[in-house]
């Protein structure tokens, strides 16, 4: 069950507000009956009519993708790029579904859609602590002290990150690169990015393999499949 103005907002009708002053107004039929009251609740078997005209509800639905580098995280680019939406409608999924959160455009890996707005507004929360895992490579060989650094926390904008999770993966001497595991749940703009940069190894190419209980196995890059019904139960028992 959800509040009737959360149902309508899904639906399309109207903002969460306006949907709130069409109930107040009056507009607003629930299965043959004028509703009024705010905290009226709906499940998605109520026919929900508004100014007379019945609401299409869609049932949530939740996707994975293995996100390719080069395409943009978000429902619509200004630019005409190619988008993570693209590459699901194009599979004949007609549901209105947007990303969890993004990744960059030079960035790969895992990323989330749906249409489940609580859901997505609850992952993407810092109280939360969704934990994601990267796999970055980086200029330059890091060093333990570094490493440390990254996991105690490092200043950027004049905010000190919170504490992660490292692993060294891997150091090749001869192209003076590194391989480094990072996991953190924090989700600032190109925080990964600034992360490395901060201890003065930029990031050279950066995947995504993990969010949350989720991984990518199975999946190349821009293939995507539906959450199972115990990894969606996962994510929504996330305190």
């Amino acid at each position: 069950m959800e509040r009737l103005q959360k149902a309508m907002a899904e639906a399309g009708v109207a903002s969460r507000r306006a949907s709130e002053k069409l109930i107040l107004a009056g507009k607003v039929v629930v299965n043959g009956q004028k509703v009024t009251e705010l905290g009226t609740k709906v499940g998605v078997h109520d026919e929900i009519v508004v100014n007379g005209v019945p609401i299409q509800r869609e049932q949530h639905v939740y996707y994975l993708l293995n996100k390719p580098r080069g395409v943009i995280s978000s429902a619509h680019d200004e630019k005409g790029r190619r988008t993570v939406t693209d590459i699901i409608h194009d599979e004949d999924v007609d549901e209105r579904i947007y990303p969890v959160g993004r990744l960059d455009y030079d960035t790969t890996g895992i990323i989330l859609l749906t249409n489940d707005g609580a859901l997505a507004n609850k992952l993407m929360h810092p109280k939360y602590e969704v934990e994601k895992t990267y796999i970055a490579k980086v200029n330059g060989i890091i060093e333990n002290s570094e490493l440390k650094q990254l996991r105690l926390g490092v200043v950027i904008d004049g905010r000190k990150t919170k504490s992660a999770k490292t692993k060294l993966i891997n150091i090749d001497r001869n192209k003076k690169t590194s391989l480094v595991q990072l996991t953190i749940h924090e989700g600032r703009n190109h925080q990964v990015k600034n992360m490395f940069k901060a201890v003065g190894h930029p990031v050279i190419k950066l995947h995504r393999e993990t969010y949350g209980p989720l991984n990518l196995h199975g999946l190349q890059p821009g293939e995507f499949r539906a959450l199972k019904p115990d990894e969606v139960q996962l994510l929504k028992n996330k305190k």
